[in-house]
């Protein structure tokens, strides 16, 4: 079996209570990064789970007007689209303390393809540091973590850890629409690093992946939990 990173896991007893501790410690790692170095770059994931956890992280103080925002992973759909992830980030986190921070969406307005897009998308992201300073995974009941879907047809160039692509289209039988997603390279370049998950079934999805048996094997968010460059807080509540 291979060697798990190092994993801290953490258990609420309901997902606000999760979100509001997650919250404080995103913008502490947040407010650090600023003291630091001038500036701070989170990358978040979208979906249902991180609704309140965006609404909690909006309304502390910390100097927003120096933090960067992106996207783990993107649906290739308009932010017209209740598809959207950058739909999402604008509704539930660009608002009260965090409306002057610095939103830097995954999507090219006017591309059909996220091929198409990339171009763009790479020169938005050379503006900004390599290197993050937060990243938020979520994680499907697929066992998919960011775009990186069973059967993606770019799977393993995404998980590739000597890979130096840092975005990758992705389309897969459980994505819905063709999507864009950061490598785990990329993502694994952080200072800290989180796995934000709810629900018992979530939770059995995640014990499979951890110790690897059956289908667990499979699970693309194993990737993460068997990396060996960066340790992974997991926040978890029923």
């Amino acid at each position: 079996m291979s060697e798990l990173t190092e994993i801290s896991q953490h258990t609420f007893a309901d997902a606000s209570a999760l979100a509001e501790t997650l919250a404080h410690e995103l913008a502490g790692k947040l407010q650090q990064a600023i003291a630091q170095r001038g500036r701070a770059l989170i990358a978040v994931s979208g979906g249902s789970t991180p609704k309140q956890l965006f609404d909690h992280l909006s309304r502390i103080e910390l100097e927003w007007d120096k933090v960067y925002i992106t996207l783990v992973d993107e649906r290739w759909v308009p932010e017209s689209s209740d598809r959207s992830n950058a739909r999402l980030v604008k509704a539930m986190l660009l608002k009260h303390a965090a409306t002057a921070a610095h939103f830097v969406p995954l999507y090219e307005a006017g591309q059909d393809t996220p091929e198409a897009g990339l171009i763009y998308l790479q020169a938005r992201l050379a503006a900004l540091p390599s290197r993050f300073d937060v990243v938020v995974l979520g994680m499907g009941g697929d066992g998919h973590t960011a775009s990186f879907f069973p059967g993606g047809d770019h799977l393993t160039q995404a998980l590739d850890l000597q890979g130096r692509q840092r975005l990758w289209p992705m389309r897969a039988e459980g994505a819905g629409e063709p999507r864009i997603t950061f490598s785990l390279p990329a993502l694994l370049d952080t200072d800290a690093l989180y796995l934000h998950i709810e629900g018992e079934a979530k939770r059995e999805v995640f014990k499979r992946a951890e110790t690897g048996e059956g289908e667990g094997r499979q699970y693309p968010i194993r990737a993460v939990l068997t990396q060996q460059r960066t340790a992974l807080s997991v926040f978890w509540s029923p």
